[in-house]
């Protein structure tokens, strides 16, 4: 029984993101096309492709932070045996994932 609730609904997420990944690619790829159709100044057009470079970097890290945070999080709830999801054990994770949150934003501060 646990396993068909699992796939009732780990199916639907993972047809929603890929849907939504999917759907994105093919606008990030309409918006390039325009961009180049249009004509645009070549340094323009390369600060363009250079700031979108960029932010797949950051989330790079911004993605790569937040699961060490929340991976950490979970080994500390399992080294001190809170099983259960208790208020306790919720707020370790979500003060991970803050604390990630404010590193990810410290550190692309400091990023040119």
């Amino acid at each position: 029984m646990e396993l068909l609730l699992a796939k009732q609904i780990v199916v639907p997420l993972a047809l929603f993101a890929s849907i939504t990944i999917a759907f994105k690619a093919v606008l990030d790829t309409i918006s390039r096309y325009r961009m180049l159709k249009e004509g645009l100044s070549p340094p323009l057009l390369a600060e363009l492709l250079q700031h979108d470079a960029r932010q797949r970097h950051l989330a790079s890290l911004r993605w790569g932070i937040f699961l060490v945070a929340i991976g950490l999080a979970f080994a500390l709830l399992d080294a001190l045996n809170w099983t259960r999801p208790t208020a306790g054990s919720v707020a370790v994770l979500a003060i991970a994932a803050g604390a990630a949150h404010l590193l990810y934003f410290r550190l692309s501060r400091r990023v040119p």
